[in-house]
């Protein structure tokens, strides 16, 4: 850690940062020469059996994103193998804002998010990173228990189809609110505008409709169905370009929310943590039942 420091530089503090569900994050407070401070964020993944493949392309992806109009963290140096950490880890300089996952305010991030995401899509990497990798199979999907369960039969139906045709870009493969920083100004939640979009972690080549359906779906689980059906709209509103047919961009939409069934518990956990407690893993799993029903209806 020292040798990528300035001379005269230390560590004066360090701080655990939440909301990390595969890899542990914590803020290095750095004492400078001049008797100021600097922030670094330390990424360290345990016992994650892919984390060399995982902090390589966060790197690039890092790289990938100096100089241009998306927020992201800067790469200050990456330990992939464990070479020289006790664990694979990633340094990086760290962003100003936070998380908002409240409903306040939610009307004007919609369309922030959306543009920002259009502006990831927009970036245009010299070498492509790995294809998408499905997250959920037919017969993993998790049906909640009291579910509409003719809607479920039915999406589960639509992703035993073939994946269809798309024009592929980068993508950042877990944008949704946690993943995206703020500059709030109080009290009100007007004026807000991004700060940063980190954890890169998943980043790899795919379609477009994939990172839209898991801010969809995320969006859907932390303020209700309505919201995620919405962002779809928000994305193309702002210039973003989805799949041509109904029944392609379902099969995205789908695809992503009947994922989350097998996640719930884990991905309601940091939101509770970071104050949402009516979020319990119940709560989420009727949302969750409620939104793909939804996208059911909405097709048919």
């Amino acid at each position: 850690m020292s040798r990528h420091l300035e001379v005269g530089e230390r560590i004066v503090r360090t701080e655990a940062l939440p909301g990390g569900i595969t890899a542990d994050m914590r803020r290095l407070t750095i004492g400078t020469r001049d008797g100021g401070t600097r922030d670094l964020v330390l990424r360290t993944f345990v016992n994650m059996e892919h984390a060399e493949d995982s902090l390589n392309r966060e790197a690039g992806a890092l790289t990938l994103c100096t100089g241009t109009g998306v927020p992201a963290p800067g790469l200050v140096a990456v330990d992939s193998t464990a070479a020289h950490c006790e664990y694979p880890s990633l340094l990086m300089t760290h962003l100003a804002g936070r998380t908002v996952l409240d409903d306040e305010g939610l009307e004007t991030r919609v369309p922030l998010l959306a543009r920002q995401l259009v502006a990831i899509h927009a970036l245009r990497p010299a070498e492509r990173p790995r294809e998408y990798v499905a997250l959920t199979t037919p017969d993993a999907v998790v049906t909640p228990r009291g579910a509409d369960a003719a809607a479920w039969a039915a999406a589960i139906d639509v992703i035993r189809r073939p994946a269809p045709p798309y024009e592929g870009r980068l993508l950042h493969r877990d944008f949704q609110p946690g993943n995206v920083l703020f500059d709030v100004p109080p009290p009100r939640l007007a004026g807000a505008r991004i700060t940063g979009v980190v954890d890169w972690a998943a980043t790899c080549w795919g379609p477009a409709d994939l990172d839209v359906a898991h801010c969809s779906t995320n969006l859907a689980l932390l303020h209700g169905p309505a919201w995620g059906l919405r962002f779809a709209e928000a994305y193309e509103e702002a210039g973003g370009v989805l799949a041509a047919t109904a029944g392609e961009r379902l099969y995205w939409q789908v695809r992503d929310g009947l994922a989350c069934s097998e996640g719930v518990q884990l991905v309601s956990r940091p939101w509770r943590e970071a104050g949402r407690a009516e979020l319990t893993t119940r709560a989420v799993e009727e949302r969750l039942d409620a939104y793909v029903t939804a996208l059911m209806d909405a097709l048919a």
